[in-house]
């Protein structure tokens, strides 16, 4: 092979030479990507020439092929993927081929983090009690998930308890340098989670695609994409005294949002990058989702070799990742400057202690404006009669999330103002509802170490298990008095140190939400309200924040006490030989054995071989949406209401009306989740007043629910579209929000603009994503449900981004023409398209060639 060398005994791509005086040129991204296609490439000279080529412009049409190291995956995203597999091999079987043609060809890890739901809290048994719900309610999931591990190759669950899937890759999984069939190469992956990013901050090239997209690449097809641009964030300075990496973070999804980062990557260089520890800089790339990239990205150096080292890693594995870095021309230099496509200028100098919200993570505020945020959404706050929960009341005080508690510099420092607080005999108020849901194991030993897991379980902070929790949405009920307050008309409030707080995402009833470090969301507990200035003001009288804050002395003193290399692969290990997840027993049968009268796993109709399609529509409007539509507000993945359509479907199968379960439990049920679409009470349909959330308007005027709807129009034989404003799409990877508009018989969407995952989950379910033309908008189609919108979708006629003509028929009107843009990026998109979704390509690969049984 063309570059090959030698390097520790092992292949490598020889970077220098391959790219010669250009490397120095390249960003890092691009260096990792041109050592990809030229070891894996399908054409590996067309690869490098488009990757140096794109030196001369910052940006480029050409396509490479990137072929992934692994597969990362969550539960939530597990499940459904899992429960396409099994389908799929059904019907391989039934078309009288091989089931086991259908097998991982790249090793696959899935992390069980996205369930546990905050049942108890603040209790000493809250860990165990919440530990037991969860194997209590996702048992059949967590057996379809051991049926997995049994029957298909190179596939690995991590069970409950293994903390949250980023964490868990940034403390046990990730090599940053491996070694395979006798090569040595960068460690490279795809999640399936929109925060798989987060392992950038360790020099790990990684992003997060949709589950539909991460099943193709399992079976052997590469990610197809643009020689990307790249936008160069260059660091200068460094981060003041008492100012968190979440502050840095949160600052950073402020500024980048205003550039344009759709299907952009982003880097960070320049001299305040070394000033920043390799936890500091996870917390950053793990807002990547917030700001719109598709990576966040730290090039390796030593702080990313000593995080290695304080995880546990050998002194040998450390060396060889430092030695072939520094080989390669992969070792981070504060003072090179790379072709970047465009450059942001930050000072770290500048950044101040900061929250976002209070509807989304883009929205930072400083810290002390929280008041000024609640009075613009609610008004002129109402009285609370002694006792009560005041209006602008903390509901939920959560320190969750990979974001900031994979930083153990962020949770010694909570656990420090927790100290301080006990300290002088403060708690917060009985309102309040708080947690600690960490994303390792790791963490209650080093907080135990350092003093702190006690101070932090006085002041209501005990560690209620290891997952997303309240992040997800798995909040759990609210307290009785902030339902009460809720109901009496006072808003209340949600503080968490996550990553994102749409309205009725942290919970279904709060439409507030603050993202905060977890030492500000400890403050905001004690202070109970969010109606002050929380930098000056008594949080309890006599008390400032000031009383309670530590010093970047005293949490270094912390986390000296806390560290234990050692630590990290005993807590995993006590994890992974959980007795419950062992004894769960599960069947190993090429097929699954599917239950018709499951609520939990049931086989779709999408994962089959495609069945023929109109490449010509004339389509019925069923939604007309507006700006900043999420994956959450399309597929919920919180609480299942039992009133809701989703739960009067399911107590009619029997199941418990007091314990459905949540929607990201029940993504293996296409029933469940069809029921589910666009019921978030934030949604509105605009194709008429007063449709309820999950509904929609017939041309003769009848309202009925989403999935009702759609069957009347297939009865028709009348395809649908869905229009909607800018960022469509935004938020978690979840596949259910493209796979439930495939379902409600969607074959287009037009959007002024799609998040990047979306789209392209969209196109995996065979679904084409146009972008409306500039100055078009929902609101001024004004369109209603007797209009009908026609579209060609011939693919031998589309190509990335092609212009696409679009025409409006409304009665008793001309025809309206408008010219959209095909949102398609790659010619692999276009055969997905032309396929009708990737699991008909997928079956048709692998059964390619292969004789009927």
């Amino acid at each position: 092979m063309q570059f090959a060398a030698t390097f520790d005994g092992r292949t490598i791509i020889d970077l220098p030479r391959a790219a010669g005086n250009a490397l120095r040129r390249l960003p890092h991204i691009h260096r990792l990507l041109l050592e990809n296609v030229l070891r894996a490439g399908n054409d590996p000279q067309a690869g490098r020439a488009a990757i140096l080529d794109w030196l001369a412009t910052g940006s480029s049409t050409a396509e490479i092929a990137f072929q992934p190291g692994r597969v990362l995956m969550h539960d939530t995203t597990c499940g459904p993927a899992l429960v396409d597999i099994a389908a799929m091999r059904s019907a391989l079987a039934e078309a009288g081929f091989d089931p086991t043609l259908l097998n991982p060809i790249l090793p696959v890890d899935v992390s069980t983090d996205h369930s546990l739901a905050v049942d108890a809290y603040a209790r000493p048994d809250a860990m165990a009690r919440n530990i037991e719900n969860e194997y209590r309610r996702n048992a059949e999931r967590y057996r379809f998930m051991k049926w997995a591990t049994n029957t298909l190759s190179n596939f690995r669950v991590h069970p409950p308890g293994t903390g949250i899937m980023h964490t868990l890759n940034l403390e046990r999984l990730a090599t940053v340098v491996t070694t395979r069939d006798g090569w040595m190469m960068p460690d490279t992956l795809i999640g399936t989670d929109s925060h798989t990013p987060m392992i950038n901050g360790i020099g790990v090239l990684a992003w997060g695609v949709g589950g539909i997209e991460a099943e193709s690449v399992l079976f052997g097809m590469p990610v197809m994409l643009r020689v990307p641009d790249v936008i160069g964030v260059r660091l200068s300075g460094q981060l003041r005294d008492g100012v968190m990496a979440t502050d840095l973070a949160l600052t950073v999804t402020e500024r980048l949002r205003r550039v344009d980062l759709a299907d952009r990557f982003v880097e960070f260089f320049g001299p305040g990058v070394s000033s920043l520890s390799a936890g500091d800089r996870a917390v950053i790339a793990n807002m990547t989702p917030e700001f719109g990239a598709n990576s966040g990205f730290f090039p390796v150096d030593a702080a990313t070799v000593a995080y290695l080292r304080q995880t546990g890693r050998s002194a040998d594995h450390c060396a060889l990742v430092e030695g072939y870095c520094r080989r390669q021309g992969l070792w981070f230099d504060p003072q090179e400057v790379p072709v970047f496509t465009d450059v942001v200028d930050l000072d770290l100098s500048g950044v101040q202690v900061s929250v976002a919200g209070p509807r989304r993570p883009q929205d930072r505020i400083p810290a002390q404006a929280t008041a000024q945020a609640t009075a613009a959404m609610r008004g002129t706050p109402k009285p609370a009669p002694a006792g009560h929960a005041p209006d602008g009341a903390v509901a939920i005080a959560a320190i969750t999330s990979c974001t900031n508690t994979s930083d153990p510099r962020l949770l010694v420092a909570a656990g420090l103002v927790a100290r301080k607080a006990r300290a002088l005999g403060l708690t917060p108020p009985p309102h309040v509802k708080t947690s600690l849901a960490p994303g390792s194991p790791t963490a209650e030993r080093y907080l135990r170490r350092a003093g702190l897991l006690e101070d932090l379980e006085t002041v209501g902070f005990g560690i209620v298990g290891y997952g997303c929790t309240t992040c997800i949405g798995n909040s759990g009920p609210l307290p009785d008095a902030a339902v009460q307050a809720q109901a009496e008309g006072r808003l209340q409030v949600a503080v968490l140190s996550g990553n994102r707080n749409f309205p009725g995402r942290v919970h279904p009833q709060l439409e507030a939400g603050f993202l905060a470090s977890p030492p500000l969301v400890v403050a905001f507990a004690l202070a109970g309200d969010v109606e002050r200035d929380i930098l000056a003001d008594e949080i309890a009288p006599g008390v400032c924040l000031s009383d309670l804050w530590p010093t970047g002395a005293e949490i270094d003193a912390a986390l000296a006490l806390a560290q234990d290399s050692a630590d990290y692969a005993a807590a995993y290990d006590g994890a992974e030989a959980d007795e419950r997840w062992r004894d769960l027993d599960a069947p190993a049968t090429p097929l699954f054995p599917w239950n018709e009268a499951s609520t939990y796993i049931r086989r779709p109709p999408f994962a089959d071989f495609a069945a023929p399609r109109d490449s010509h529509i004339c389509a019925a409007p069923i939604l007309v949406l507006g700006d900043d539509i999420t994956t959450d507000h399309i597929s919920p993945a919180g609480a299942i209401p039992k009133d809701s359509e989703t739960g009067r479907y399911l107590i009619g199968k029997g199941d418990a009306p007091h314990d459905l379960n949540v929607f990201s439990s029940r993504r293996g049920n296409w029933e469940a989740m069809l029921r589910g679409l666009f019921t978030n009470g934030a949604v509105t349909n605009l194709l008429a007043l007063g449709i309820p959330p999950g509904s929609t308007i017939l041309p003769d005027g009848e309202i009925l629910p989403l999935w009702q709807a759609a069957r009347r129009y297939r009865d028709m034989n009348t395809p649908v579209v869905i229009v909607a404003g800018e960022r469509y799409g935004m938020g978690s990877s979840r596949d259910w929000a493209a796979k439930g508009a495939a379902l409600l018989g969607t074959r287009a969407v037009l959007a002024v603009s799609f998040e990047r995952i979306h789209r392209s989950n969209l196109i995996g379910m065979g679904i084409l994503p146009l972008r409306l033309p500039d100055g078009v908008t929902p609101g001024s189609l004004a369109l209603t449900a007797q209009d009908r919108i026609e579209i060609d979708l011939d693919p031998a006629r589309l190509a990335p981004r092609a212009p696409v003509r679009v025409l409006v028929h409304r009665p008793g009107r001309a025809v309206e023409a408008l010219e959209a843009t095909a949102a398609i990026e790659t010619s692999l998109e276009i055969e997905t398209l032309a396929r009708g979704g990737l699991m008909p390509l997928i079956l048709d690969r692998v059964t390619s060639g292969k004789a009927r049984a």
